[in-house]
This record gives C-alpha cells, sequence and structure tokens, in this order.
C-alpha cells in the first residue's frame, strides 16, 4: 500500500520574490524562499489552510500559463470574497459550467474559485 505525502502545482513566473510578496500580501497566503541560487531566489512556496502552490521562475517559457482550481465552503468563499475586495485586489467573475471568481497573480496565472451554492437547509 502506498501513502501519497504531498502534491502542489507549480506556477511559474518571472520573479519569485514579486509573486511570493503577491500571494502573503494580497491573498493572504504563508510564502517562503525555499531554492536560491547566487542570491536569486527561483523556487518558493505559499500555502493556505492546505492549499499549496510552488512558485518558480526557472522556465520563462511557460510564465503565466498555470491555473488552480480551489473550491471553498459558503462561509469562508464569502468572507475570502470580501477580504480580497477590501485589500484592493482585481477580481474577475467568469463562467466555467457554473460562476467563477478569478484571481490573477501578477503574471497571469489564475486562482479559480467556484462560487458554492448555499446549502438547502
Amino acid at each position: 500500500m502506498s501513502n501519497w505525502k504531498d502534491a502542489r502545482p507549480v506556477f511559474f513566473v518571472s520573479d519569485v520574490e514579486r509573486a511570493l510578496d503577491f500571494y502573503v500580501s494580497q491573498l493572504g497566503f504563508v510564502g517562503d524562499k525555499i531554492y536560491a541560487e547566487e542570491g536569486q531566489v527561483l523556487v518558493g512556496g505559499v500555502q493556505r489552510e492546505g492549499c499549496a502552490l510552488l512558485l518558480s521562475c526557472q522556465w520563462p517559457q511557460k510564465n503565466g500559463h498555470g491555473r488552480y482550481w480551489i473550491k471553498l465552503d459558503v462561509l469562508t468563499y464569502d468572507g475570502f470574497r470580501a477580504d480580497l475586495e477590501a485589500r484592493g485586489v482585481a477580481l474577475r467573475d467568469d463562467f466555467w459550467g457554473f460562476d467563477t471568481m478569478v484571481v490573477e497573480d501578477p503574471d497571469g496565472n489564475e486562482l479559480l474559485f467556484p462560487v458554492p451554492k448555499p446549502e438547502a437547509s
């Protein structure tokens, strides 16, 4: 029996430190510099509530092409959206078969949050 330990998507960015600042100061993630060479941070990581993401500037041809699907419950979604709006984060409403809130990082990578439907009482 195997036991998977971790899975994290990688977003490719032009500047890891700038991306870390965006995810931490604008989106409320906790971030860390993971790997650097000759004083340049090449890989960073962010996480929030168990949702983790790696950031890398090592393949510039891939910058800005990532998408991450993150599903939240109604109360968490409503609070998160209100927090982003209060911080002035640009949000885009889109439709992916259902209503979806989209947040783009400075390189154009997208975080997709499906708008949850209230549970029937």
